[in-house]
């Protein structure tokens, strides 16, 4: 963790001090009073609450000092505090400052699908050679990315850092404040389209994280993505690709379903070549694997470096995990949802043994004017696919229940749903022994609550 004195954080943002001693110093930064540390400093930022009202709360929490754009009522009397004229801009000042100050090798990863789970995976297969921090969560905009680097340890020598977006700009903004070593692009699909026009003007704010690396970084991309690839076409350094696609630099061949235990294939890495067996029973995960790996090769890893970190990878909560629990497997993939993550899905499981599956679906957000096209298709690809249930959770899913229906699904097999709240008390009466069910909706859904009540089956 970083450490900071006061007159180092008014000298780096630009600010005044207005209280406190200048050697006044801190070990822990954060803009949420709740989560206020003992020795923290609280940026008092302007959001859908005002962070001024709450440095008294911070106070009260352990926090010694805040970061402020106007006056505010002195909590305590040794309380330190440092005007500025933006809180947000001195936040990523002093990210840029730690950063800029230690030999850290920054990975910035991108994408539409299955940027935390290639994040994840990244970081596990480099901490084997490397000191290294990894953004926490989905700590991924201009705010949670300058708060991970003011976890940087003295002797830390790499930071894994998952860069969001869900507008032009964005990219460029994070790139600014950690400029990678190495840009990692996974894919590009159709996420976030209320903001854009189409897939093309989502790629090229995708580009802005290879504008924005460091002179001789090194891209890896989606060599099986031709958007990913097109936009890379210009890009000065080392082109690290991965995928399927005969002719990339990382390839998984040969790849097979062994049911519930995963996936198993061969990894080609460069020019060397090992089997792996896979945990993972959603095949999207494999690209996701494939990425992190293509990140280890443009770090000069050898293959049995990082067999053993690969071999010994397991599911995350709300991202693709398979638990069994009162009589039926769950496949929480809960935390979000968007077209191309939710027909892999689709797809990848319904290939899996069971008496029944059940798909409880809830909205994907954030798709634009195309909203409803892409969850009638949803449901189209859950029939094709044999999916024997669907539960419909919102106002979106009930088309996802129409193209079902429409693709000769019975009526007695589609449940609809208002909300997350209505199924969650539903669920139980819905499924039965023996079944797989897959949940899956956007952040915003709470769909959460059916993996609870799910994982509670049998216990109440």
């Amino acid at each position: 963790m970083a450490r900071l004195t006061l007159g180092e954080i008014a000298r780096i943002a630009g600010g005044t001090i207005l209280q406190g001693s200048p050697g006044l110093t801190f070990g822990c930064f954060g803009i949420d009073s709740r989560l206020a540390a003992a020795g923290g400093l609280f940026f008092a930022v302007i959001g859908k609450r005002d962070g001024h009202d709450f440095v008294g709360a911070a106070a009260a929490g352990g926090a010694t000092g805040a970061v402020v754009a106007r006056p505010v009522p002195l909590p305590v009397q040794d309380f330190g505090l440092v005007q500025v004229e933006d809180t947000v801009a001195a936040l990523q000042a002093l990210a840029r400052d730690v950063l800029a100050r230690r030999p850290v090798k920054v990975v910035g990863i991108t994408g539409s699908v299955g940027k935390t789970t290639t994040k994840e995976f990244t970081a596990a297969l480099l901490a084997g050679r490397f000191r290294l921090l990894k953004s926490e969560g989905n700590f991924n905009n201009h705010l949670g990315l300058a708060l991970s680097l003011l976890r940087l340890r003295p002797d830390d020598e790499a930071a894994v850092l998952e860069m969001g977006m869900s507008a032009a700009g964005e990219l460029r903004t994070l790139t600014r404040i950690a400029p990678p070593d190495v840009a990692v692009i996974t894919n590009v699909s159709p996420v976030h389209l209320q903001f854009f026009k189409g897939l093309d003007d989502i790629a090229l704010a995708k580009k802005e994280i290879l504008d924005g690396a460091k002179p001789g970084a090194a891209a890896v991309l989606n060599g099986d993505d031709p958007l990913v690839m097109k936009i890379a076409s210009r890009f000065p350094g080392r082109k690290v690709t991965f995928g399927r696609t005969p002719g990339c630099d990382i390839r998984a061949e040969d790849v097979r379903s062994r049911g519930y235990s995963g996936f198993e294939f061969l990894l080609r890495y460069g020019r060397e070549s090992a089997p792996i067996a896979f945990p993972f029973v959603n095949d999207a995960a494999v690209s996701n694997l494939l990425a992190a790996s293509a990140v280890c090769l443009a770090f000069g890893l050898q293959l049995e470096e990082i067999r053993p970190a690969i071999l010994a990878l397991q599911p995350f909560s709300g991202r693709g995990t398979l638990v069994e629990t009162g009589g039926v497997k769950v496949y929480d993939d809960s935390y979000n949802s968007n077209p191309r993550a939710l027909e892999a899905a689709l797809k990848s499981l319904a290939v899996l043994p069971a008496a029944r599956k059940v798909a409880v679906l809830a909205d994907m957000l954030e798709l634009g004017e195309g909203e409803k096209e892409f969850h009638r298709l949803a449901g189209e690809v859950a029939a094709r696919a044999g999916w024997d249930v669907i539960v419909a959770v919102g106002p979106l899913a009930a088309l996802i229940a129409e193209g079902a229906a429409g693709t000769g699904m019975s009526a007695a097999a589609i449940h609809r749903f208002a909300d997350a709240e209505a199924a969650t008390a539903a669920i139980p009466d819905i499924v039965r022994d023996g079944d797989l069910v897959l949940v899956k909706g956007s952040r915003g859904m709470r769909t959460e609550t059916i993996v609870d009540k799910l994982k509670a089956r049998g216990k109440e």
